[in-house]
């Protein structure tokens, strides 16, 4: 009996970190290139009773075995990368990507960071870069007098510079991609890092490799449906009820246990 409350234990605290993951996704329902994540379970150790197969005392095999569960546990918060919605803003330093990839930008411990977040801006040197200040990789610096940026499909960034009659190549944006975007591990700032499950980048410019291409005055939405983690948080929460509510009927259990007479 005391088994089934920590049984009904580890589903309250699995369904506590459900409803954490679901809060943070709605939190950032509104951030940029944000990518909603879902919370995996899986069940524990089993005390077996009785192994499927065994004989019985008369020697004949026993189809189904005697298992009792012992609750579950939290093994993995999956981030999911399908794009989301594109949003006009009509900022020529606004880029989406139509597509699978990552921005590279340069952290200031010289550690290359990812991103799906195109909210770009130009510091005081002219020079391509995050809201934080973390500048783009390769770099890509755009002189004071230049006017009419452009941002192809193709990551080329070109400008009109005041009294030259050509326009004028500023360089090339390039993307990253990973075998398993699931295991780049999130540093905030709409910011990822490489790790050894997501495997090393693949960079190539915008539309090669089966990297998608780039949307200038764009910037991608948040891949977070609300309706839908307003469905996940209302069964979290009735799975919620039922574990205290299996903690409460084994309270009253014992209570009548040590009742008697």
């Amino acid at each position: 009996m005391f088994s089934s409350l920590l049984t009904a234990s580890t589903g309250l605290q699995a369904q506590q970190l459900s409803i954490d993951v679901i809060a943070n996704n709605l939190a950032n329902v509104n951030t940029v290139g944000f990518k909603r994540s879902r919370a995996d379970f899986e069940d524990l150790l089993y005390h077996t009773y009785r192994a499927p197969g065994t004989k019985s005392a008369r020697g004949v095999e026993i189809p189904t075995g005697l298992q009792v569960g012992r609750g579950t546990r939290p093994v993995a918060t999956s981030r999911e990368f399908s794009t989301g919605e594109l949003r006009n803003t009509g900022n020529p330093l606004d880029l989406a990507i139509e597509g699978k990839g990552f921005f590279q930008v340069r952290l200031p411990s010289g550690e290359l960071a990812y991103t799906r977040a195109g909210a770009f801006k130009t510091d005081a040197l002219g020079q391509l870069t995050t809201p934080d200040g973390n500048p783009v990789e390769p770099a890509i610096s755009i002189p004071p007098d230049a006017v009419n940026v452009t941002i192809g499909k193709d990551g080329s960034v070109t400008a009109a510079i005041a009294g030259q009659p050509d326009a004028v190549d500023l360089g090339q944006i390039q993307l990253a991609y990973f075998v398993n975007p699931a295991g780049l591990l999130s540093k905030g700032r709409n910011l990822y890092t490489e790790t050894n499950a997501s495997g090393p980048p693949s960079i190539s410019s915008p539309g090669e490799n089966g990297v998608g291409t780039l949307a200038q005055g764009f910037l991608e939405s948040s891949n977070v449906k609300i309706m839908e983690e307003m469905v996940d948080m209302i069964v979290s929460q009735r799975a919620y009820e039922i574990n205290a509510k299996v903690v409460q009927t084994v309270d009253q259990m014992l209570h009548y246990l040590s009742s008697l007479r």
